[in-house]
C-alpha cells in the first residue's frame, strides 16, 4: 500500500489528530465485541480452542499473499517482527480463550491489567523510570485483582482456566508492546501478519496439548462461514490495523484512554446478553479498582503526552526499495 508524501495524500493520512482518535475509538470498541464471534462458534459445537484458530486464522488469506509479495522488503526485520508478532499474539491467543472459557467481564479486566506488567517490564528491560504515578497504578492494578479474584459465590461462573489465560495474556501484551516501543519503525501490516500466525499457532497448541480438544467437524467448519467470514476478513483484520497505525500517530496516553473503548463495549454488551455471567459486588469492585489503575497509569505518567512516533521518511533505503515514480514521493507504510 503506497502513501503519498507530496502535494496529495490519502484519506486516512489527511485527517486531523481528532479523526483519527475518533476512528481508534470506534476501532477498540469493536474489539469489545471480540466475545460475540467466539461465543457464536462455540454454541455451534465448535470447541473453545479450535474457535480461536478459525476465528484468526482467516485474515491470513489476505496477509500471507501479501508477505510473500513483500518480502524482500521485509527480510532485514524479520526476526524483529517475527518477535512482536508471536509475543503479542500469544497474549491475543490467551486472552480469546479466557474469553470462551471464562466470565467475559472478568477475563476483559484480567487482560485490562496490561499497564502493571508494562509499567515492570519497562522498567527492567527498557530502563525506564518508575515513577510516583506508576507506583499508584501497579498498587491499584492488584488491589483490583485481589478484589476481582475473591468473593466467589455460588451464581458466579467458578475460577478456571480461563481466568488465568486471561490474565496471562496481558502479561505477553505488555511484553509485545515493550517490543513495540523499542523497534518502533517496524511496518504495521507485517507487524499484523505476525500477530495472526502466533495466534492461530498458539491457539492450536493450546487446543492440541493443554486441552486436548478434538478437531472440529468439517460440517461444523462450513456452517460457521457467515460467522467466520465477515467477522474475520471485516472487522478483526481492519480494526487490527487501524489500531497499530493510528497507535504510532498519537500520544501514547490518548491512545491508553480512547482503546478503553473496549472494556465499555464488553462489559455493556456482555451484561445484555450474557446476564447469566454475573459477578459479585466485590468483583465489580475489582473492575472499577483495575479501570482506575489503567487511567492513572496514564493520566499522572508524564512521558503519556509524547513523545509519539514521528512519520516515516518518505523514503527508507532499509526497509524500502527505489521509490516508484509519480507526482510527490511515495512510501510504503505496510
Amino acid at each position: 500500500m503506497y502513501f503519498r508524501t507530496g502535494p496529495v495524500r490519502p484519506w486516512l493520512e489527511s485527517r486531523s489528530d481528532r479523526g483519527l482518535g475518533i476512528i481508534l475509538f470506534l476501532s477498540a470498541g469493536f474489539w469489545g465485541l471480540y466475545w460475540v464471534p467466539l461465543r457464536s462458534l462455540t454454541s455451534a459445537g465448535i470447541s473453545d480452542a479450535w474457535s480461536v484458530t478459525i476465528l484468526n486464522s482467516f485474515p491470513l488469506i489476505f496477509l500471507l499473499p501479501w508477505l510473500m509479495f513483500n518480502w524482500s522488503r521485509l527480510r532485514a526485520n524479520v526476526i524483529r517482527i517475527a518477535v512482536i508478532g508471536a509475543v503479542c499474539g500469544i497474549g491475543l491467543s490467551f486472552y480469546a480463550m479466557g474469553l470462551v472459557a471464562s466470565n467475559v467481564v472478568r477475563a476483559t479486566i484480567l487482560f485490562y491489567l496490561t499497564p502493571v506488567w508494562a509499567t515492570i517490564i519497562g522498567v527492567i528491560w527498557l530502563a525506564e523510570p518508575l515513577r510516583t504515578g506508576r507506583f499508584l497504578a501497579i498498587g491499584l492494578g492488584f488491589a483490583g485483582l485481589a478484589c476481582l479474584l475473591s468473593g466467589n459465590d455460588e451464581n458466579t461462573l467458578p475460577l478456571n482456566i480461563g481466568d488465568l489465560l486471561a490474565l496471562l495474556s496481558g502479561v505477553f501484551w505488555a511484553a509485545g508492546a515493550a517490543c513495540i516501543k523499542k523497534w518502533p519503525s517496524m511496518p504495521v501490516a507485517g507487524t499484523v501478519t505476525a500477530l495472526f500466525v502466533s495466534t492461530a499457532v498458539t491457539s492450536v497448541g493450546l487446543g492440541t496439548f493443554l486441552l486436548a480438544e478434538p478437531l472440529p467437524d468439517p460440517r461444523l467448519l462450513l456452517s460457521a462461514l457467515p460467522i467466520v467470514l465477515p467477522a474475520s476478513l471485516l472487522i478483526l483484520l481492519p480494526t487490527a490495523y487501524l489500531i497499530l497505525w493510528i497507535s504510532r500517530r498519537l500520544f501514547p496516553g490518548r491512545v491508553g484512554l480512547l482503546m478503553m473503548s473496549e472494556v465499555l463495549v464488553a462489559i455493556l454488551s456482555a451484561s445484555i446478553f450474557l446476564p447469566e455471567e454475573v459477578l459479585t459486588g466485590w468483583q465489580w469492585a475489582g473492575v472499577v479498582v483495575i479501570l482506575a489503575a489503567c487511567v492513572t497509569d496514564v493520566v499522572l505518567d508524564p512521558t503519556s503526552g509524547g513523545p509519539r512516533l514521528p512519520d516515516r521518511p518518505a523514503h527508507s533505503p532499509t526497509t524500502e526499495g527505489p521509490p516508484p515514480p509519480g507526482q510527490g514521493k511515495l512510501m510504503r507504510d505496510m
